[in-house]
């Protein structure tokens, strides 16, 4: 069996063995995209080493191969040499598990390699600040724990033959498929326990190089109400996690605009290009070095709620999807969120406003850290406030009614989070400082235990239990639930139609 793949336009490999990451990359390759050279360390693999504790007979040589085959198609050599190769080892499931397993960059830059990259760069204090952002991501996957820069003692771990860093990066991402985060959104999810993860190393794209590199998140459409505008973040002179991590002031990704024009002018024609593959909207993380654009992921936008309805019903109305198709795209779980719950605005105390990531209302007791957010909510319902979250906090995640952040955009972790989840969430709220047990908001300091109301439509927090209002159901439900009157079509879309209206009454009943 061979347990390394290359990443390219060929491959004809199924999602659930070279993981739905590397599933996407190869797609982007045949619509003609760019994405930075590599390979993919397949789902087998990480099912035999989790079952052995080894790599299994032969993945060792596969990888010395696909390693020097890198090194060919880049121009670059590994660990060194004139014109250094560093990469990136990221995790890849067969279904999306956002964040939940490790990825390491700029593994590769060993002592050598970093000044190499000085030299041909003219740029000392870049490459200093990448050998930095290595060690720092390869500390966190060999600890399992967030550190923004290694201790002395896992700095010694870290071997400096690049060929050893990426068998240990490998061997990391693997066993992270079994990590408490990861575990805890598998049972979330329903996942299965024993399908394991890909490892996907690619060339690195340094969205940190200069003024005109940067990274970012994209969606063809907004996954807060399905309109057909792009929607996400982009950060500049910062590389990819900063975006997701939430830690960083992001940028709304309409910036590009008039920074880097053609950045901009790449990604909406990705964009387009896209939708017209998956007939959906679409997600997208990209980033950009000297104002060169690339691509690093790509799956359906998987929109929930009002935002399902109305993509249904534009993509119909486009001609993209017959209305029997629009049918079968809305479930009957997604009308249970279609009607959006809003704080009714006289006589509110608002606290802060943020953005908000995910539509709804919750209502609840602060918890400042996710061992309180689990405690608390079995004793009635609580709201996560945190100054970001990680994949560490899932339990809390889990446990919270909602979620309250200090920084990070929409596409932060804890709003892709929240947004799976169905959860409420406000993000980015600037005056929002999270002490210990307490937190200080408007002026205030409110202990854990305090109720606030957040709004993840409109960004607002309030303190205590404002009066909330649910909407009337929009103009594209409406629609679309016309359209389940009036269909003739296959079996199938009947069937829908029937759920979709036995649905909605039961919802009017409530």
């Amino acid at each position: 069996m061979r347990w390394v793949r290359p990443v390219s336009a060929g491959v004809a490999e199924t999602a659930d063995v070279i993981g739905a990451k590397a599933h996407g990359l190869v797609l982007l390759h045949r619509l003609g995209l760019p994405v930075p050279a590599g390979f993919v360390v397949t789902t087998p693999a990480c099912r035999e080493f989790l079952r052995t504790g080894s790599f299994p007979a032969g993945l060792a040589e596969e990888l010395r191969t696909a390693t020097a085959d890198l090194e060919t198609r880049t121009g670059r050599r590994f660990g060194g040499g004139d014109r250094p190769l560093a990469v990136s080892v990221r995790s890849g499931a067969g279904v999306s598990m956002p964040g939940m397993m490790s990825t390491i960059l700029n593994l590769g830059l060993t002592t050598e390699a970093t000044a190499a990259l000085a030299a041909e760069t003219g740029d000392p204090l870049f490459a200093t600040a990448s050998r930095r952002r290595f060690l720092s991501s390869f500390a966190s996957a060999l600890t399992g724990t967030d550190v923004d820069a290694p201790h002395a003692d896992t700095e010694a771990s870290i071997p400096e033959d690049a060929a050893d860093q990426l068998t240990l990066a490998v061997r990391a991402v693997f066993s992270s498929w079994n990590t408490p985060r990861a575990r805890t959104y598998r049972r979330l999810h329903d996942i299965a326990d024993d399908l394991g993860t890909a490892a996907i190393v690619q060339a690195m794209v340094f969205g940190n190089r200069d003024g005109r590199s940067g990274t970012g998140v994209a969606f063809s459409r907004d996954p807060n109400t399905g309109e057909h505008v792009p929607f996400g973040d982009v950060l500049f002179e910062r590389q990819g996690e900063d975006v997701v991590s939430g830690r960083a002031p992001t940028l709304p990704l309409r910036a590009l605009a008039d920074r880097e024009p053609a950045v901009w002018a790449g990604l909406l024609d990705a964009l387009r290009r896209i939708e017209a593959h998956y007939r959906d909207a679409c997600y997208v993380e990209f980033t950009f070095q000297a104002g060169e654009l690339w691509f690093l992921q790509v799956r359906p936008g998987r929109f929930t709620g009002a935002a399902a309805v109305r993509v249904a019903t534009d993509l119909a109305d486009e001609g993209v999807l017959t209305r029997d198709e629009a049918l079968l795209r809305v479930s009957p779980h997604h009308l249970e969120h279609v009607r959006t719950p809003r704080i009714v605005a006289p006589d509110v105390d608002v606290l802060t406003r943020g953005v908000g990531a995910c539509p709804g209302v919750a209502v609840g007791r602060v918890a400042t850290t996710t061992d309180a957010a689990v405690r608390m909510a079995a004793d009635g319902p609580v709201v996560l406030v945190r100054p970001e979250t990680s994949p560490h906090d899932m339990r809390g995640l889990a446990a919270a009614t909602g979620v309250l952040t200090a920084r990070g955009g929409p596409a932060s972790h804890a709003a892709v989070v929240a947004r799976a989840m169905g959860k409420p969430a406000v993000v980015g709220a600037g005056d929002l400082t999270v002490d210990g047990t307490s937190i200080r908001v408007g002026g205030r300091t409110l202990g854990e235990g305090a109720t606030i109301t957040i709004d993840g439509t409109s960004g607002e927090v309030a303190l205590g239990r404002p009066r909330v209002a649910t909407g009337a159901a929009d103009a594209h439900l409406h629609r679309l639930l016309a359209w389940a009157d009036d269909v003739s079509g296959d079996r199938s879309a009947r069937g829908e139609a029937q759920r979709l209206r036995d649905a909605h009454a039961a919802l009017r009943r409530d």
